[in-house]
């Protein structure tokens, strides 16, 4: 709604909000998201006899503003959209009119109290955020091809706003997972880095870097010529591993491509056999660095067969359904089975103690057997595996737009910037990529 006051008629506000540097701007910001989506979410909940003060629209295109223009606070916000009210005006918020005001309306009885706006920010639809993050997917398909053939994943820091988290404040047992910040109840304690130091007598020592927050799952994809797109995202609390995220990550990227990505790329934290299991079952790799978790390493021959501390290929014996939810085959020593071998000795423990040699319980999926089989050196792990810096480059975009420190203090709002800062992230992809492929159609 365009108002009236007695300093200006409608069409010169009008004209005003054409002209306006800042509200063009954001206009055409905006007109890169589906608002259709909007629009229906907010038919389903009138028709359900709510009243409305606001348009969920108006909501959310303050908050996207909020994070364009680094304000921390909703009292920041508040204060920028009153020394801009062409932008409540954009917005689409329900003014309530004054005729006597320069631009008909009442903008400090229009625009909702601090207090409303922190907790409107809490209780967003999640889904209806996701469903905005897709569409900016779908729109990206459509000026990049061949988007998400390989998909990359990766997990980024949160601090909570809690004083724990302030090395300058004192307080008494500040990583203590039994504490929990009076601050933030939803946080949790987790370790954000892990290095080994090395002591004075030549011994390392593990030193783990601890904070209280949250954790930023993000499946990303990445082109030479128009640079990087988040797929999907994931918000957890900090005390959950990194490969936790990928199944959410993968099938909401799943989801908003309408198809399986063919190669996967991470770091080793993601080293996990259902990893390269979906990557095998759709033509792909997953480029991942090997992580053995603390287990021991054995050898194994070029088809996935393990070999014993003899370096002979051990003797399948029969398959079963291991506790981790794969197939698993069992192999004997190649001594005693199928037959046992007259004269033959080794020095391995159990050959001699329990006359069965050694025994070894392997994960025969597809997946498993890839992790292990993979060519790290070849051409193509290193091609794809190179592609795991679009998160690296993702992640340092969202730190910029303050994803790292967000001032709010619990965890739906934290999850509701972290997705509304992605969607930020991708429309400026979207942009990027319309003004390329302009420049290409002018060329020919």
């Amino acid at each position: 709604m365009i108002p009236a006051s007695s300093l200006f008629d409608q069409s010169t506000i009008a004209a005003l909000l054409d002209h306006d540097p800042l509200v063009q701007d954001y206009r055409a910001f905006f007109s890169l998201l589906d608002w259709s989506l909007v629009d229906a979410w907010q038919q389903r909940r009138s028709s359900r006899g709510r009243p409305v003060t606001h348009p969920e629209s108006a909501y959310l295109k303050a908050f996207l503003l909020r994070l364009r223009e680094g304000l921390v606070y909703s009292t920041q916000l508040r204060a920028f959209l009153l020394r801009h009210p062409l932008l409540i005006i954009e917005c689409g918020f329900t003014l309530v009119l004054d005729p006597h005001a320069p631009y008909g309306f009442d903008a400090e009885h229009t625009l909702p109290c601090r207090y409303w706006f922190g907790e409107k920010l809490r209780t967003l639809d999640h889904d209806l955020l996701q469903d905005l993050l897709r569409a900016t997917v779908a729109a990206l398909q459509a000026e990049i091809p061949d988007l998400g053939e390989t998909v990359a994943f990766d997990v980024k820091h949160i601090y909570a706003w809690v004083q724990e988290n302030n090395p300058r404040a004192f307080v008494k047992d500040r990583f203590d997972k039994q504490h929990q910040p009076v601050g933030d109840p939803d946080c949790r304690l987790g370790v954000k880095r892990s290095t080994n130091q090395e002591q004075e007598d030549g011994s390392t020592r593990l030193r783990k870097e601890y904070l209280w927050g949250y954790g930023s799952g993000v499946a990303a994809a990445t082109t030479p010529d128009y640079g990087d797109v988040v797929l999907a995202e994931y918000t957890q609390l900090f005390n959950e591993g990194d490969v936790s995220y990928f199944e959410p990550l993968y099938q909401q990227a799943a989801l908003a491509l309408q198809r399986f990505p063919t190669h996967l790329t991470a770091d080793a934290a993601f080293d996990a056999w259902y990893v390269y299991q979906k990557a095998a079952l759709h033509g792909g790799i997953a480029a991942v660095p090997k992580n053995q978790h603390g287990h021991p390493t054995f050898e194994r021959d070029a088809d996935g067969v393990p070999l014993c501390p003899k370096r002979l290929r051990m003797h399948p014996t029969y398959q079963f359904a291991h506790g981790n939810g794969y197939r698993a085959q069992l192999y004997r020593c190649p001594l005693f089975f199928p037959t046992p071998q007259e004269g033959a000795t080794c020095e391995h423990k159990q050959f001699n103690d329990k006359a069965k040699g050694c025994v070894k319980h392997i994960n025969i999926e597809v997946g498993g057997v890839m992790r292990v089989t993979l060519d790290r050196t070849s051409p193509l792990y290193q091609a794809i595996y190179r592609q795991r810096t679009s998160c690296e480059r993702i992640n340092s975009q969202a730190k910029e737009l303050g994803i790292e420190r967000p001032k709010v203090r619990n965890r739906h709002s934290v999850a509701n910037l972290n997705t509304l800062t992605y969607v930020i992230i991708n429309v400026r992809a979207l942009n990027r990529a319309q003004s390329i492929n302009r420049g290409l159609l002018q060329m020919n």
